[in-house]
């Protein structure tokens, strides 16, 4: 277990290094990249070399790399180029609201799509199969940004049920009966984009595990069907799906950018396409670093998940699980 860990620590480190690198780069290889935008108008060409001198941005690249990411390690992710804000500042409450939405979204879909896909693995073809099908047929192949403006136009502008956007309606912050109402349409949204996949992988993953000969076996020698799902065939079939719901995971930090931004959520998503358009490069390096280290603690969550779900898993082997 120690070694599995300093391992993954170690290899956690290089990629952050590397994407910390990557990002570096590919942001001041943008068109007119950062300089342009921290420069102000106006000025004239002596004034300009004076600001970039100011500004470090005349010291060649690998200088620039080396003092941005030495404020990093001190937890200084720079400032906003146009406000000067500190980046922290605008960063971590779009991150609480989006973990409040997509946190809501992602327990409700495990809730209903898991027990779901499991139910639907020993009825095949019944009418619950064939309507979980047809849910996630709609829910790939229709846009999430169409779905929740047609919600809106429903429940919001025809029948006045629900709120339009926003997370709260004015002076009524804080609230959470407001915020339950405003979380509506948007979880709606996401879960269907969610069940469409966790139902799929749930069954499919099911269906295979009972399958196998040690479940016929079971089943030959007369153990009641619900022991043989629920003890024997559920642990191996929750495997496939425990992956799946922890690369999903980066999803609560910087996913739902158009479902954000069709109900004016403040979340993370949104902030992403705001910065990108107003080419915040410093907050866009801040976002991407974020959902790199989720990406690494989803991963890492599911390794140790492996173990608790399937004894015979072992950390430590075969790139972290082995059975």
């Amino acid at each position: 277990m120690t070694e599995f860990f300093i391992r993954r620590t170690l290899q956690s480190v290089l990629v952050l290094f590397l994407i910390t690198l990557v990002t570096f780069g590919l942001i001041h290889a943008a068109p007119g990249g950062p300089f342009q935008m921290m420069l102000a108008p106006g000025l004239s060409p002596e004034a300009m070399k004076v600001q970039a001198h100011n500004m470090g941005l005349d010291q060649p690249l690998p200088m620039q790399y080396l003092h941005w990411l030495g404020n990093l390690l001190q937890g200084d992710l720079g400032y906003t180029f146009k406000n000067h804000l500190p980046i922290g500042q605008v960063i971590w409450p779009t991150v609480e609201n989006t973990f409040v939405l997509m946190g809501v979204a992602w327990l409700l879909t495990l809730i209903i799509a898991i027990p779901w896909g499991i139910y639907n693995s020993t009825k095949e073809y019944s009418l619950s199969d064939q309507t979980a099908s047809f849910i996630s047929y709609i829910g790939f192949a229709m846009p999430t940004f169409w779905f929740g403006i047609i919600l809106q136009q429903i429940f919001s502008i025809k029948l006045d049920w629900l709120p339009l956007a926003d997370m709260y309606t004015m002076d009524k912050e804080g609230q959470l009966g407001d915020l339950m109402m405003h979380l509506i349409l948007p979880v709606s949204v996401l879960t269907l984009s969610f069940l469409a996949a966790y139902v799929k992988y749930s069954r499919s993953s099911m269906m295979e595990v009972l399958d196998k000969d040690y479940i016929r076996t079971a089943r030959a020698k007369g153990v009641r069907e619900g022991k043989v799902i629920y003890k024997h065939a559920l642990r191996n079939a929750l495997i496939p799906v425990i992956t799946i719901v922890a690369l999903d995971l980066p999803l609560l930090v910087a996913g739902a950018a158009l479902t954000e931004s069709v109900f004016n959520w403040p979340g993370m998503g949104r902030l992403f396409v705001q910065m990108a358009v107003a080419r915040e490069y410093s907050v866009l390096m801040a976002i991407t670093l974020l959902t790199a280290v989720i990406v690494i603690v989803g991963n890492l969550i599911a390794d140790l998940l492996y173990a608790v779900v399937d004894p015979r898993v072992q950390l430590g082997k075969r790139g972290g699980r082995s059975a």
